[in-house]
């Protein structure tokens, strides 16, 4: 039998727009995804920079003074705080994703987190390091 030809109507559930505030896991979820806007906004407004740092120093200084606005500040405050929601939820996440064994022992979520967050500070001392020397 064709399913195509049936007279019958499948049955669909009408859900709302809001099932995701039901429940916490799921609403937990959508704000780490939702966070991912921000991070996508906030590399946008980096290549900008960097194109207009191809177009010379002009273009480059008006770039870096549009982002003394407060609405660029705010900007900047929301995607700092997204970022950190972000990498936070992320790096909680490492572990499910990653089964690391220590012989036949299923290595425990705290170390692997922390590895995580150490590994980002030595790269961000890095990055401020080299960025003070070469400004």
């Amino acid at each position: 039998m064709d399913l195509s030809q049936s007279k019958r109507k499948p049955y669909v559930r009408k859900v709302k727009k809001s099932w995701w505030l039901k429940n916490a896991f799921y609403t937990h979820y959508m704000l780490r995804e939702g966070t991912s806007i921000f991070v996508g906004a906030y590399v946008v407004v980096l290549l900008w920079g960097l194109l207009r740092l191809s177009q010379g120093p002009d273009a480059f200084a008006a770039w870096l003074a549009s982002l003394h606005s407060p609405l660029a500040i705010l900007f900047h405050l929301i995607a700092l705080a997204a970022c950190l929601f972000h990498a936070k939820t992320w790096f909680s996440l490492a572990p499910k994703a990653i089964r690391v064994f220590k012989g036949d022992q299923l290595l425990p979520e705290k170390p692997i987190i922390m590895a995580q967050y150490i590994g980002l500070a030595a790269v961000s001392v890095i990055v401020l390091i080299v960025a003070i020397i070469a400004g």
